[in-house]
């Protein structure tokens, strides 16, 4: 039978060996599942990115809807005005 002295450098060879295996094995996990939650990040910002131009797009139209109603509403004070200085 061989000397303890004798295994533990070999044992500790060993068992550093298959740490390095264990460690890889965890990194490439890691890596791959970085990408998924990466892809899935870039889905939702793309989504959120849509419903910003949809939001704004919206209060364009807004906008251009109440500057309407604003001429209109001026139009007719102008108009308003206009009758009571005739009579």
């Amino acid at each position: 039978m061989a000397e303890p002295k004798d295994m533990v450098i070999p044992m500790l060879k060993e068992l550093r060996d298959e740490m390095r295996l264990g460690f890889a094995a965890v990194d490439r996990r890691f890596d791959e599942l970085e990408q998924r939650v990466n892809t899935r990040f870039d889905r939702i910002e793309k989504r959120q990115d849509a419903q910003k131009d949809a939001f704004t797009g919206e209060s364009i139209l807004g906008r251009y809807a109440i500057k309407e109603v604003d001429e209109r509403l001026a139009a007719l004070e102008r108009d308003v005005a206009e009758l009571r200085a005739r009579s």
